[in-house]
């Protein structure tokens, strides 16, 4: 049997929020890096925003009627003021013997605030 490590992998798609899986691309970074131990910086391309968490369906939706009682969908420049709102586009997670720290559960995690989101986000390594 042959296992596929994908790059990113899609953690949720509804009305308002769509949320990729970046972990295993990023642990990947991590491992070919020339230091065995720092710190990963990750930060989601415009439009979105990157965040380490569980990957569990119900705080998917929650975050979703939370987002549209914070700025309805109807609101023109909805995503701006979500950027404005939530903060940073950018978490630090560190790694140690080309690991990253995570607990068991915690994936980094893609968040973009339309159907239309593009994977885009940068990785920057330091040792």
């Amino acid at each position: 049997m042959t296992s596929v490590e994908v790059p990113y992998s899609i953690a949720c798609v509804l009305p308002s929020l769509v949320v990729l899986d970046v972990t295993n691309e990023v642990a990947h970074e991590v491992s070919e890096a020339r230091w065995s131990s720092g710190i990963v910086f990750v930060t989601a391309g415009e439009g979105g925003l990157i965040r380490v968490n569980e990957r569990e369906s119900g705080f998917f939706a929650d975050v979703e009627r939370l987002l549209e009682r914070l700025v309805p969908l109807d609101v023109a420049g909805r995503e701006r003021l979500l950027d404005l709102l939530l903060g940073a586009r950018t978490e630090q997670v560190p790694f140690a013997d080309g690991k990253l720290c995570l607990g068991r559960w915690q994936r980094i995690l893609l968040f973009g605030f339309t159907d239309e989101i593009a994977p885009e986000w940068h990785v920057t390594l330091v040792g």
